[in-house]
């Protein structure tokens, strides 16, 4: 009994320390900005349908060949706010919102062509784009826990989003790009002298956090200018793009070793803690859009491995399920989620856009003990408007303000909790989340 107390001190010690070198808060999930809600406003209004086709910096993340639609440079900032409202019902609880926890980002983004610093002209764009939680205050929003009462999937407080690409006109309409998207590693060793009473003294702490690179592929064709570049053809307005993002993830470790005076000697307590948070199934979308006089629509489908999560959850060690029989282990699928969108401009300074998702829940199970996980089938549905200020006296270029609005409505889908003395109760989750984001752009 002694030994459990002094674990879970240790633990805390070492959990406390790595919280405070680092920043760390809490309420984070599997899902990232990205896909969650979507990076700019265009993105967020359109449930994502057209992102592969946006010329804005947030191509870095969904499309980065689409960086060469627009030979200008640009610079962007934005801001999003998410409201949740995550439900568990339970008949025996007096409330069910499980969650309401805000998501609160700040964007900034840039895009350069640095094909002019060559000798051959040829466009080569420079594009990246940072969120960070919090309004700026969070660089890493991190939690990961068991839990009896249930905890949604892919919801919360979301990390860093940093990703960095560049592409290039290859030819007649076809472009190909490569971005990475960049998460943490973040590693802490702790070694401490302390009493039963929990006062350390002789600590040593060490923090390192390493960039992981994970690799974005694109390409854009426009089949007008692939096809027939000289004389007008039926292919004229449509674009196809096809995208591939490998799988991704924020990861935390702890290694802490404690020396309990006059209980336990050297060398000590030792405890390892390695977990995972905010991941990204690879990912491989194709889309397409025409685009008329004034107007486009458009479409992609996503293919989402989810399904390789069970093998990270397997060196995860809070979320590894070995003490759990085998038909109780948390399963995923992968899914398909379709998205289609439309824009209008109703002059040369406003334009209107809409869009709509179905997103399948990838978690398969619906009894993971220990982890209690819930996550429901939703439809997503976006609005937006940008406008265009062209009177600027200073700058040379045109202004561009863009909002969007995105609601996510989650479907009602049963599970069964397990606590930890193998109690089971019935509950219904569902929810809504309310997305609004705002940003204004500057092209040189």
């Amino acid at each position: 009994m002694a030994s459990t107390r002094l674990s879970v001190r240790a633990l805390s010690l070492a959990v406390t320390a790595i919280t405070t070198s680092l920043s760390l808060s809490t309420n984070a999930s599997m899902g990232n900005l990205g896909t969650t809600y979507g990076v700019m406003p265009v993105d967020v209004a359109t449930a994502q349908s057209l992102s592969m086709f946006n010329d804005q910096v947030s191509a870095t993340y969904y499309n980065p060949a689409a960086l060469t639609k627009d030979d200008r440079g640009e610079l962007t900032s934005g801001l999003l706010h998410a409201e949740q409202e995550l439900r568990s019902a339970n008949p025996n609880a007096d409330g069910d919102v499980l969650s309401s926890s805000p998501s609160q980002h700040v964007l900034i983004g840039m895009k350069t062509n640095l094909g002019s610093i060559t000798r051959f002209k040829h466009p080569i764009y420079l594009g990246f784009i940072a969120g960070v939680e919090k309004y700026g205050k969070e660089m890493l929003a991190f939690r990961s826990e068991t839990t009896e009462s249930g905890q949604f999937l892919q919801y919360g407080k979301e990390p860093l989003f940093l990703n960095v690409g560049g592409a290039t006109p290859i030819w007649r309409g076809i472009s190909a790009g490569a971005s990475v998207r960049v998460t943490l590693e973040a590693a802490a060793s702790l070694e401490a002298v302390s009493t039963l009473g929990g006062e350390t003294s002789r600590e040593r702490l060490a923090v390192n956090a390493e960039p992981s690179l994970k690799s974005i592929l694109g390409t854009s064709i426009d089949l007008g200018d692939t096809i027939c570049p000289e004389s007008d053809c039926f292919f004229d307005g449509w674009e196809t793009a096809l995208t591939y993002r490998t799988k991704s993830s924020a990861s935390t470790s702890v290694d802490s070793n404690i020396i309990v005076t006059q209980t336990i000697p050297d060398p000590g307590l030792s405890l390892a803690v390695a977990t995972i948070d905010s991941f990204q199934p690879e990912t491989i979308a194709l889309g397409a859009q025409y685009r008329g006089n004034g107007w486009r629509v458009g479409g992609s489908v996503e293919q989402q491995n989810w399904s390789e999560l069970e093998n990270e959850f397997a060196g995860d060690t809070i979320k590894d399920q070995e003490s759990v029989s085998s038909g109780d282990r948390i399963r995923f699928d992968d899914i398909l989620v379709p998205r289609i969108g439309a824009e209008y401009e109703l002059n040369q300074n406003f334009a209107v856009r809409a869009g709509l998702a179905y997103e399948e829940s990838p978690l398969k199970t619906t009894r993971n003990p220990e982890l209690n996980y819930l996550d429901t089938d939703k439809i997503v549905v976006g609005l937006g408007l940008s406008a265009t200020y062209n009177r600027t006296r200073l700058l040379a270029y045109p202004i561009r303000m863009d909002i969007g609005y995105q609601y996510q409505q989650l479907q009602e889908r049963d599970f069964t909790l397990v606590d930890y003395d193998g109690n089971e109760t019935d509950v219904t989750a569902d929810g809504d989340v309310h997305v609004i984001s705002g940003s204004i752009t500057l092209k040189f």
